[in-house]
C-alpha cells in the first residue's frame, strides 16, 4: 500500500475532529443548523492549524445528502468525492498560481451553472492573497450578488494584503495557534495508532518545534519515524530538529541558579563547540526563565501545567525548581535574556553578548533583587552589566555635609612677571599686552560667591573638626582636585566620577551618589577596582587612608548637584570675571572705542606664548 504522510491520513474528517478552532466550529455548525449559510468567508491564520481541512468540511456538510448538517456522514457519494478531491462541485483553486483577471473572469462565467449533485457550489481559493488587484476587483460584483447556489471560501496566511472591499463582503474567521498540550495530545494519539515508542519530552519537543502547527508537528513525527526507527530517542530528535540538548539548557539554568559564573563560561564555549545556534540558546534559556516564573506565582499546579503548556514530569521539575526562587529574582533573569535576546538579532558577535549575558545572571543576587533594581537595570547592556548584577544593600542615611572652609586663591609673588592675556572683540582685532591686574587676582573670584547658596554648592576643601581629643586629627580634602586628578591621569574613570555628588566626608570616608540617570556612572565608579584607586588619590591630597563609598539617589530625593555641574559652573564664573577684568584694561578699552564692537570670550595663555 502506498504510504501517505500522518498528515494527510490524520487530517479531520468532520467538525468533532477539529483541535483547536471551537470558536470557528461553533460559528459554523450553528450557521448551519439554523439556516444561515453565509455566501463567503475568508479564513485566516498561520500555516497548518486547519483553514483549508474545515473548508473542505463546511463543503462537506454543505452537499452531504443527508444535510445540509453539521454532522456529515463521510459515506455517501458527495462526502465520498469531496474526501477524495474530486468532486465536480466544490473547485478548489490555488490563488499563488491563478492570479490573473482572466482566471477569475472564468470563474465568474462557471458560478452561473447550479451544482450537479448536492446543494451548493463551493469554491475554495487557497492563498487568495496572491491574486492580482485586477483579479480582486473582478470579484467584487460577484460577491455582492453572488447566486444562491454558491459558497465562496477565501484561506489566506496574510490576511492583510487582502482589499477591505472583498473582506467587507464576507465573514472572517481568525484561526489561531493549536496550543502545545493539544498538538501533544495528538502526536501521542498518532504515535500509538503507528505503533511508535517516543518519550513525552520529545513529543514536547515536536510541539515547540512545530510553533503552533499542527501540520508541521506531524511532519516531525514522520521525520523522526524515518531518522530513528519505531523506537524514537530524544538524543536524536534533537540532532534530527536542531535544537539545543535540553540537558545543556537544564545545566546553565542550574549554574546560573548557583551562581557559578565559571561553569556558565564552559556551557557557551559547549555549545558553540558542538555548532549550536546561541541565538536558539538564548531562546531556550529565556523560555525556560518564563517557566519558571510562572511556576513561581501561579499557585494552582493544574494552571501553571496550562499556562506553561508541558508534560506533568517537566511541570513538576519547574514547579520544584521554582519554590526556592523570588518573583523579583526570576524577573531579572528574564529581563537579562530578553535583552540579550534583542541584541542578538544584529550582531556579529553573538558569542560574546550571551556569554555577557549568562555571566550577569549568575552574578545576579536572589537576596537583594527587588523591583527597582530591575527597573535600573533595564537600559543597559549585558556586556556594560556584567558586575552591576550585585546590588549594593540599602546604605543608611549619611550625616549633614559640614560647612565647607572659603578656599582662597593664590596670590602671585611679587617678583612673578606678568601673563599675556588674549581677547578677542567682535571687530576681529587679536591683541597681545602686558597683564595689569592687581597681584592675587590671577584666579579671578566670581562676585557671585558671596551668597550663601553659591557658598554651599561651590567644591571646596572640607575641613572635619572633631571635639574629642582621641579621634584623629581634622582631614583637608580638595575633592575638585582629586577629580582633576582622576580626569588627567585616568580619563576613563574620571569622566563618571565627575557625575557624582559629595554626599558626605568624613576624616576616613567619603559618600559619592549618583542620580538614576547615571546608573552606569554609578556602576563603573563602583567597581572595587576603581573605588581603590579613587581611595590612594585621595590618601595623597589627604594623607590618611579615605575609605569611598557609592549610593545612588532614590526618586523624589533631594541632592546636591554633581561634581561636574559644580566644576562648569565655577568655569563660567571665572570666565564671566576674567572678561570683565579685560574689559577693564586700557588697551582693551581703547581698542573698543577705535574699532568698535565687544569682548565675547577671553582666557589666559602661558607666558612667553605667541598668539596669534
Amino acid at each position: 500500500m502506498e504510504f501517505q504522510v500522518s498528515a494527510r491520513k490524520y487530517r479531520p474528517t468532520n467538525f468533532q475532529e477539529v483541535l483547536g478552532q471551537s470558536h470557528v466550529v461553533q460559528t459554523l455548525t450553528n450557521a448551519i443548523d439554523r439556516k444561515r449559510v453565509a455566501h463567503a468567508y475568508v479564513f485566516s491564520g498561520m500555516r497548518g492549524v486547519g483553514k483549508t481541512t474545515v473548508a473542505r468540511i463546511l463543503a462537506k456538510s454543505l452537499n452531504c445528502e443527508q444535510g445540509p448538517t453539521s454532522h456529515p456522514c463521510g459515506t455517501c457519494p458527495s462526502c465520498v468525492e469531496i474526501t477524495r478531491g474530486n468532486s465536480v462541485d466544490v473547485i478548489e483553486i490555488d490563488g499563488a498560481s491563478n492570479t490573473g483577471v482572466d482566471d477569475v473572469r472564468e470563474l465568474r462565467e462557471n458560478v452561473k451553472f447550479a451544482p450537479f449533485h448536492g446543494t451548493y457550489r463551493v469554491y475554495i481559493i487557497d492563498e487568495v492573497h496572491m491574486l492580482s488587484n485586477s483579479a480582486f476587483n473582478a470579484l467584487l460584483k460577484t460577491l455582492e450578488e453572488p447566486p444562491s447556489h454558491s459558497v465562496f471560501i477565501f484561506a489566506t496566511t496574510e490576511v492583510h494584503k487582502i482589499p477591505a472591499t472583498i473582506l467587507s463582503r464576507c465573514q472572517h474567521f481568525t484561526f489561531r495557534r493549536i496550543s502545545r498540550l493539544e498538538i501533544i495530545t495528538q502526536l501521542r494519539h498518532v504515535a500509538t495508532q503507528t505503533g511508535v515508542t517516543v518519550e513525552d519530552r520529545s513529543l514536547s519537543a515536536l510541539a515547540r518545534a512545530s510553533e503552533g502547527s499542527m501540520r508541521d508537528a506531524l511532519s516531525l513525527l514522520d521525520q523522526a519515524v524515518s531518522f530513528g526507527g519505531e523506537r524514537i530517542q530524544h538524543s536524536d530528535l534533537e540532532m534530527l530538529i536542531g535544537s539545543v540538548p535540553d540537558e545543556l539548557v537544564r545545566l546553565m539554568i542550574d549554574a546560573i541558579l548557583g551562581h557559578q559564573a565559571a561553569q556558565t563560561m564552559s556551557l557557551v564555549g559547549q555549545v558553540v563547540d558542538q555548532g549550536f545556534d546561541v541565538r536558539v540558546y538564548c531562546r531556550e534559556l529565556l523560555e525556560q526563565c518564563r517557566n519558571l516564573l510562572v511556576a513561581c506565582v501561579v499557585p494552582s499546579r493544574s494552571q501553571v501545567q496550562i499556562l506553561l503548556e508541558l508534560g506533568d514530569e517537566e511541570v513538576d521539575q519547574a514547579i520544584a525548581q521554582a519554590r526556592q526562587l523570588s518573583e523579583s529574582y526570576l524577573q531579572g533573569l528574564f529581563a537579562i535574556f530578553s535583552r540579550t535576546e534583542d541584541g542578538l538579532r544584529g550582531s556579529s558577535h553573538p558569542r560574546f553578548l550571551i556569554e555577557a549575558a549568562v555571566v550577569q545572571a549568575a552574578l545576579l543576587d536572589p537576596v537583594t533583587m527587588t523591583s527597582t533594581a530591575i527597573e535600573q537595570k533595564a537600559g543597559a547592556s549585558p556586556q556594560a552589566s556584567l558586575l552591576q548584577a550585585k546590588v549594593l544593600p540599602p546604605v543608611a542615611s549619611p550625616p549633614p555635609p559640614t560647612q565647607p572652609a572659603q578656599s582662597q586663591a593664590p596670590a602671585e609673588k611679587p617678583g612673578a612677571p606678568p601673563r599675556q592675556i588674549r581677547s578677542r572683540p567682535n571687530g576681529g582685532a587679536t591683541m597681545m599686552f602686558p597683564s595689569t591686574t592687581p597681584p592675587g587676582a590671577d584666579k579671578p573670584v566670581s562676585t557671585k560667591a558671596s551668597s550663601a547658596n553659591s557658598e554651599s554648592s561651590k567644591v571646596s576643601p572640607q575641613t572635619i573638626a572633631h571635639p574629642s581629643s582621641s579621634d584623629p586629627p581634622p582631614m583637608t580634602l580638595d575633592w575638585e582636585l582629586v577629580v582633576e586628578r582622576m580626569i588627567n591621569d585616568h580619563p576613563n574613570i574620571g569622566s563618571f566620577l565627575e557625575k557624582g555628588s559629595v554626599v558626605s566626608m568624613t576624616a576616613d570616608s567619603i559618600v559619592l551618589g549618583y542620580s538614576k540617570k547615571d546608573s552606569i556612572a554609578r556602576w563603573r565608579t563602583d567597581k572595587p577596582e576603581n573605588r581603590v584607586l579613587i581611595g590612594q588619590i585621595c590618601e595623597e591630597f589627604a594623607g590618611r587612608p579615605i575609605k569611598v563609598q557609592v549610593i545612588e539617589f532614590q526618586d523624589g530625593q533631594t541632592y546636591p548637584p554633581s561634581t561636574g555641574e559644580l566644576r562648569a559652573k565655577k568655569k563660567l564664573e571665572q570666565d564671566q570675571d576674567l572678561i570683565e577684568n579685560v574689559k577693564a584694561h586700557p588697551l582693551v578699552k581703547q581698542a573698543l572705542e577705535l574699532f568698535g564692537g565687544t569682548v565675547v570670550s577671553a582666557e589666559r595663555t602661558p607666558q612667553n606664548e605667541e598668539v596669534r
